[in-house]
């Protein structure tokens, strides 16, 4: 069985009270799909930029597998019926 790797990079900047985070997936045949998040902190709110960065890379990582499925449906869509002979 051969073993497949995948790789995920999150890149994270901060823009006063907003984060933004990029959320990169490279598949073994260099296909590239990017998931975007934002977080902005209340002003009101104590400054804790974990908390910004967490929120931020967890909406791009949500983004990025909705992008991933939609991928997937285009290319199931593509290749449905039946094998040609």
């Amino acid at each position: 069985m051969e073993a497949k790797q995948w790789t995920v990079q999150i890149y994270i900047t901060e823009d006063g009270d907003d984060t933004h985070a990029r959320a990169v997936l490279r598949t073994r045949d260099t296909s590239t799909i990017t998931g975007r998040g934002v977080a902005r902190r209340n002003p009101i709110d104590r400054t804790v930029p974990e908390i910004g960065d967490e929120l931020a890379a967890s909406r791009a990582l949500e983004d990025l597998a909705i992008r991933l499925h939609d991928v997937y449906s285009d290319d199931f869509v593509a290749l449905a019926g039946p094998a040609e002979p």
